[in-house]
């Protein structure tokens, strides 16, 4: 209970009031699993408070991208960041060139399970190759199956209420500068430089990289089967109960 001195900052650091009833929130309940790729993260950095810099300034430009494109979801004026513009062409270009139907009144919709008492917020309902899923926005270097705890856990509040809801993607929204030589990229995200390239290559490891200019990269991927996902989510659902008991039934969550 020492990360929060009060059951409102509790509720309000957690989760989400929906119709009088408080929920915990999706992305609260799955990050208590292991992330192994965020240790690796931390263990490169020379001290937590350099990690802890670039990860709050990694999330600050996340949110960024999220915002400006859920303003182009939504078919409103939007100024482009010169930081971003790279990342938000592309996305642009992809969206024309996928005719990809965003639904406006499920972007950044708030949802709850209450079967299972969780919320969430989604960034889109999308309709992409004649089927309808939900559309969930990372700015990662890649995609993580992590990602399918928290859109299984989406798609399982939404199905019974949006009619033809069958899938889920993950989009990717990214930006690299390219080496002209090589072809390896040179990623800059929360001010630190990290040079993505397959290390197994011996072209690409031997190069004296001359790097191009900012280029926006989109990953798209469909994940169709979430039910397994789901049972996961369940059981991470369960552990952050076990973690935050007290807290829980203090606020009457838990009995």
């Amino acid at each position: 209970m020492n990360e929060f001195k009060t059951s409102d900052e509790f509720k309000q650091g957690c989760g989400y009031e929906i119709d009088g009833t408080w929920y915990p929130r999706v992305t609260r309940i799955v990050e208590i699993k292991a992330k192994p790729a965020l240790y690796r993260f931390y263990g490169k950095m020379s001290s937590f408070a350099e990690g802890e810099r670039i990860k709050n300034q990694s999330a600050a430009e996340g949110t960024l991208i999220h915002e400006t494109a859920e303003k182009i979801f939504l078919n409103q004026p939007v100024s482009i960041p010169e930081t971003i513009e790279p990342s938000i062409t592309a996305l642009q270009q992809f969206m024309s060139e996928n005719n990809i139907k965003v639904d406006p009144e499920y972007v950044e919709a708030r949802l709850a399970n209450h079967e299972h008492r969780y919320a969430g917020t989604i960034d889109a309902i999308a309709e992409i190759d004649e089927k309808l899923g939900v559309l969930d926005i990372k700015t990662s270097q890649e995609i993580y199956r992590d990602y399918n705890l928290q859109t299984s856990a989406y798609l399982a509040a939404l199905k019974n209420d949006i009619k033809g809801l069958e899938t889920r993607w993950i989009l990717r929204i990214d930006q690299s500068r390219p080496c002209i030589f090589c072809g390896a990229l040179l990623r800059n995200k929360g001010g630190k430089l990290q040079i993505k390239m397959q290390w197994d290559n011996p072209v690409m490891r031997a190069c004296r990289h001359s790097w191009g200019e900012m280029k926006g990269h989109i990953e798209l991927k469909e994940f169709p089967t979430w039910e397994e996902d789901f049972s996961a989510f369940l059981g991470a659902k369960k552990l952050w109960e076990w973690e935050n008991a007290d807290w829980l039934k203090h606020i009457g969550y838990l009995q």
